[in-house]
């Protein structure tokens, strides 16, 4: 793979940024009122009943991890999309580009965004909630590791589903994190769920992390490194299934002419 190339991909994605401030938006404003809204939220909800935690403190380090995790996939997803958008797709591989190339563009884009609006919500939960990362201590390595491979896959896997079936196909992109976060215990525990949900939650890593991280907060006791490694593995397995479908559909459109759907009218 040429790192000049793939740079060139992330390079394009900074001057669409550039070019126009209101792109921001994107990047911060949603965080933003997720921070400020659950924050408000988990301050309120301390001020009732006799809770032996801190719901802010279990509740916005929850909410910080999920937002990563939908900041990478949707940094991909949106990355693919302007280029759907703007009938600019098919242009890129007029070039050398390939197309492992291009995907992994869309990743640096994707960690570059992720990172400062995942800089931003830590800031801000610290200034205006007291909240501290570094409360989950070691673990907040493993923890992101985790959802930064799933987010990854996520993105790339909803990319190849807009590919496949075309641009009509986006209004499937947006809800899926929200279903994930159903069955991964963002907000509760997994006992909550219905036993059925429970065990569909067991094939996702998103469940292990957060089941792992209400561990550290609400009772100080470690991870279970065996669920912080069947995590690791469900990520990596969905991450190679997400590339080899997303490869797939392109090799698919380039033999059936299909990729001309995206080309320049």
């Amino acid at each position: 793979m040429s790192l000049k190339r793939i740079y060139a991909i992330y390079i394009r994605q900074w001057f669409l940024i550039k070019s126009n401030p209101v792109r921001l938006a994107n990047i911060f404003l949603w965080l933003l009122i997720d921070i400020f809204l659950w924050g408000y939220i988990s301050k309120y909800l301390s001020t009732l009943g006799q809770a032996t935690f801190s719901f802010v403190t279990v509740v916005l380090g929850a909410i910080i991890l999920w937002e990563f995790l939908s900041r990478m996939q949707q940094g991909i997803m949106t990355s693919f999309l302007e280029e759907i958008w703007s009938n600019n797709f098919v242009n890129f591989f007029a070039s050398p580009l390939k197309i492992k190339e291009y995907v992994a563009g869309m990743v640096l884009t994707s960690i570059m965004t992720t990172a400062v609006g995942f800089l931003a919500m830590v800031l801000v939960a610290g200034l205006v909630f007291g909240y501290n990362i570094l409360l989950l201590g070691f673990y907040i390595f493993p923890f992101i590791l985790i959802l930064f491979i799933f987010g990854v896959a996520i993105g790339i896997f909803i990319s190849g589903v807009v590919f496949n079936f075309g641009p009509s196909a986006e209004w499937l992109a947006w809800p899926i994190p929200l279903l994930l976060s159903i069955i991964s215990g963002v907000y509760y525990p997994l006992s909550t769920l219905p036993l059925f949900l429970q065990a569909i939650a067991k094939i996702f890593p998103t469940a292990y992390v957060f089941e792992s991280m209400r561990t550290v907060v609400t009772s100080n006791n470690p991870a279970s490194n065996i669920d912080l490694l069947i995590g690791l593995l469900l990520a990596l397995a969905y991450l190679f299934l997400a590339y080899i479908f997303f490869i797939k559909i392109y090799q698919r459109n380039l033999k059936n002419g299909g990729i001309a759907r995206f080309n320049a009218v």
